[in-house]
C-alpha cells in the first residue's frame, strides 16, 4: 500500500489566524458563526480553535470568509472582538 501523497502548496487551504477576545469564547465563536452564516458558511469557513486562554483565543479561518467571520462577530449581543488578522502564527504574536 501507498503512502499518500501531500498536496501541492496551490492545492492547499489558505488560512488566516484571528486573534479574537471575550467571554465564554469557545461557546460563543461557534454560535455567531453559525447564526450569521449558517451551517454551509461554518463549514466554508473552516474553523480552526488554535490556541485558547481565559479571555482570548487564537482561531484559524479560511482566508475567504475572514470577513464574514468578523461580520458574525459584530452582530453577536455579547462582545467578541477581533484584535488582530495575521496569515501566520507569528507575526500575530508580535
Amino acid at each position: 500500500m501507498k503512502p499518500l501523497k501531500s498536496l501541492k502548496p496551490s492545492m492547499r487551504e489558505k488560512k488566516r489566524y484571528l486573534l479574537v477576545s471575550g467571554r465564554n469564547l469557545k461557546e460563543n465563536v461557534e454560535k455567531a458563526i453559525f447564526d450569521f452564516i449558517g451551517i454551509l458558511g461554518m463549514s466554508k469557513a473552516g474553523l480552526e480553535w488554535i490556541k485558547t486562554g481565559t479571555d482570548s483565543a487564537i482561531i484559524a479561518v479560511n482566508r475567504k470568509s475572514v470577513e464574514h467571520v468578523r461580520a458574525s462577530f459584530a452582530v453577536f449581543p455579547e462582545k467578541i472582538e477581533v484584535r488582530r488578522v495575521s496569515g501566520t502564527l507569528k507575526r500575530l504574536g508580535r
